[in-house]
């Protein structure tokens, strides 16, 4: 971004480690025109949190890095697919199981009712299917008519709001050039559904459980080709299981932060996929 005033970031933990494998690297703003991406080896996708403000732009600036003499990670093929959330309907029909989604195109008093009904919920999140950041996400118990103008122009998703995200949290797990790296959960703050730093949420290291990693691993084993970094985002769902919230390929905070070895596993990664295709 041009700039992260706001944000959480910690990818420059990584610098260190990148430059003791022999790389050199710089830190620039997908907006800054006129780039000569030829100069680079790699472009890393890292905390690009506003491209859904102005998505076409961005898919722009990637296919001329494609074209390019650099690798771009994670793939625009990959990127391409993760940036609308309906690729959760393609796991879906791939037999994972997510969060129970409603996919519409029309915010109105009457379709709310139906909401409700179809997934058996007093309250529902609604957020755009283009969206970073937790911005335009809203939960709801009853029609906000002050939204209709957020929706009226853009396809969006409904899901039942989970309990487990306040009593348990929600999961990430992480992911680098295909191996496991480390595990956190985010807690929103008291009286919010939202589990982002932005937000005040609370992030904590977890030990991946059995389940946990099983759970990940039925999710990350879908991406084609395998991605530099990949975040999975689980939640329970009322019925218990593990359910994906979320798959996070484009710009996922990675937290690296969060875990001693997790900034030297992706360096390493990085330089291993970079040594296998030279």
């Amino acid at each position: 971004m041009d700039s992260l005033d706001g944000y959480v970031a910690d990818d420059e933990l990584a610098i260190g480690p990148l430059r003791e494998l022999g790389w050199e690297v710089e830190t620039l703003s997908w907006r800054t025109p006129s780039v000569d991406w030829d100069i680079f080896e790699a472009v890393v996708i890292r905390t690009t949190w506003d491209y859904q403000r102005d998505p076409d732009a961005f898919l722009n600036v990637l296919r001329r890095i494609e074209l390019s003499d650099a690798r771009l990670e994670n793939s625009l093929e990959i990127v391409r697919w993760n940036l609308d959330k309906s690729y959760l309907r393609d796991l879906e029909n791939d037999g994972v199981n997510i969060v129970p989604s409603l996919w519409e195109r029309s915010y109105d008093a009457a379709s709310f009712g139906g909401w409700l009904d179809e997934l058996g919920c007093e309250e529902v999140i609604i957020k755009p299917t283009v969206s970073a950041t937790a911005e335009h996400t809203y939960r709801l118990r009853e029609f906000d008519p002050g939204l209709a103008s957020i929706f009226a122009e853009r396809p969006f998703m409904v899901q039942p709001f989970l309990p487990s995200i306040v009593t348990e949290g929600e999961y990430s797990l992480f992911y680098f050039g295909g191996e496991f790296s480390h595990a956190i959960v985010k807690t929103p703050k008291t009286d919010d559904f939202r589990v982002q730093e932005e937000h005040g949420g609370l992030i904590t290291a977890v030990e991946a459980e059995d389940e946990l990693r099983h759970a990940g691993r039925s999710v990350f084993d879908m991406i084609s080709p395998t991605p530099l970094y990949a975040r999975v985002d689980l939640v329970r769902d009322e019925a218990g299981e593990l359910a994906l919230m979320e798959l996070e390929l484009i710009e996922p905070a990675l937290y690296l932060r969060m875990d001693p070895g997790a900034p030297e596993r992706f360096a390493a990664a990085f330089d291993r996929m970079m040594n296998h295709t030279t």
